[in-house]
């Protein structure tokens, strides 16, 4: 019998960070789907501040249902104020105003810039090695999403003026990225994001007020079911989700899986919507998914 002391063989821990960036790429690329659907019934303005306010409110709400003490000082909630302002009001109302005469497909290509301008930004303000590896796998990604859409560019049915109101939505949500990681806020991500969202509602009520009318408002199941989804899936798990991945793997690898926006998108249109979809769609993923192993895969050390 042998007398040497057993040894116990710790087991491999499971770990939830796939399953996050899988639900994330999801939710963010059907919010696309459900904008659309938003805005044709309803002015994007009004449209999110209400959005906004809604998710704040349940944030900050089901916090004090739980007995979550606020531990937020003054400078903190400044900062994810700051951040709601550029990640919700900023990206979001200039996005959703493009959106009312820019295609899906290719405001999705717009956005999808996003991995490029943060990586460079990154490299410069924040320190991020920008390898080789990484510069490859971000110019497959913009050949990737570039090859999907761009029979929908060629097609001519977008406005110069929605084009530049999702730009400037590009430039939003990039700034927005780069201030989350030189902020570094502390604290509950949960609440922070309430912070933001209802930051974000309060920016836009003003505009909303000025340039909409609850008269345009067209109510019907559709709408509902779009406004559940951007208030509970989008407001509130997409951007938890988001935030957590900034935090977890940094701004240039987190905005990677922006480039599965664009696909991901127009599949969930062609389901939901009917919208038509072709094989060359299919075949611009391939260099897309190896742009996003490249700027991910951890460098070999």
């Amino acid at each position: 019998m042998s007398l040497a002391p057993s040894i116990s063989v710790p087991q491999a821990r499971f770990n939830p960070l796939p399953l996050y960036i899988a639900l994330f790429c999801l939710l963010w690329s059907f919010a696309f789907v459900a904008g659309k659907i938003g805005v044709t019934y309803c002015p994007p303005l009004i449209l999110l501040t209400a959005r906004f306010s809604l998710a704040g409110i349940l944030i900050l709400g089901l916090s004090a249902l739980r007995g979550e003490a606020w531990q937020f000082g003054w400078r903190e909630t400044a900062k994810f104020a700051v951040l709601g302002v550029a990640n919700n009001a900023l990206y979001l109302g200039l996005g959703y105003t493009g959106l009312q005469t820019v295609s899906a497909g290719l405001g999705g290509l717009i956005v999808s810039a996003n991995p490029v301008f943060t990586a460079i930004l990154a490299a410069l303000l924040l320190g991020e090695q920008l390898t080789w590896r990484k510069v490859v796998g971000l110019l497959l990604g913009i050949l990737g999403v570039g090859a999907i859409v761009w029979h929908r560019i060629s097609s001519g049915t977008d406005s110069l003026h929605g084009i530049l109101f999702t730009l400037a939505s590009l430039a939003s949500i990039v700034a927005g990225t780069i201030l989350f990681k030189l902020f570094a806020p502390r604290g509950s991500l949960w609440i922070g994001n309430g912070i933001q969202n209802l930051a974000g509602g309060l920016a836009l009520l003003p505009f909303a007020l000025m340039f909409s009318s609850v008269s345009e408002v067209v109510p019907n199941m559709r709408l509902l079911g779009a406004f559940a989804f951007l208030v509970l899936g989008g407001s509130i798990l997409a951007y938890l989700l988001w935030f957590h991945l900034l935090k977890t793997c940094g701004a240039t690898a987190a905005s990677a899986y922006h480039f599965l926006m664009p696909p991901l998108g127009m599949l969930f249109a062609f389901l939901v919507l009917g919208e038509h979809i072709e094989a060359r769609d299919l075949l611009g993923i391939v260099p897309v998914a190896l742009g996003i192993y490249l700027v991910t895969r951890p460098a070999a050390v």
